[in-house]
Formats: C-alpha cells, sequence, structure tokens
C-alpha cells in the first residue's frame, strides 16, 4: 500500500533537511510518486526521500546516488 506524503510532512523534512546541510536545499513533491520527494540541492536534483510507515512507527529514508564520475 502506497503511503501518501502530506504538505505538512514535506515542509517539516524540507525545514530538517535546510537545518542539516544548509539554505541551498529545497523538497518537492513528485509528480506521479506520492510516497516519496525530491531533494534538490541549489535546484539540482540530488536525491528522494521516502516515507516508511512501520506499525505506528513513521521514519524517513534518504536515497542519494554518488556516480563515479561526479568523484
Amino acid at each position: 500500500m502506497e503511503v501518501r506524503m502530506r504538505a505538512d510532512e514535506i515542509k517539516k523534512l524540507e525545514r530538517y533537511l535546510k537545518r542539516v546541510f544548509g539554505s541551498g536545499i529545497a523538497v518537492q513533491s513528485r509528480e506521479n510518486q506520492s510516497d516519496s520527494v525530491e531533494v534538490l540541492m541549489n535546484s539540482e536534483f540530488i536525491g528522494l526521500v521516502y516515507r516508511n510507515d512501520d506499525e505506528e512507527e513513521i521514519s524517513y529514508h534518504f536515497d542519494m546516488s554518488i556516480l563515479e564520475d561526479d568523484l
């Protein structure tokens, strides 16, 4: 079952990520997926955050891929 991320959750995630990574971070909903959001740094896509709802405990998983060419 897909878990929909609410607008208030997205705002909370963005505030948290800005505290951790700085003001260049933005979080936005995805067009065709409601269980995750896109994370951008200085308007560049850097990863996804997925919502995990396991037995009434909610957590979030940040997935960021780094290409070898970018290193």
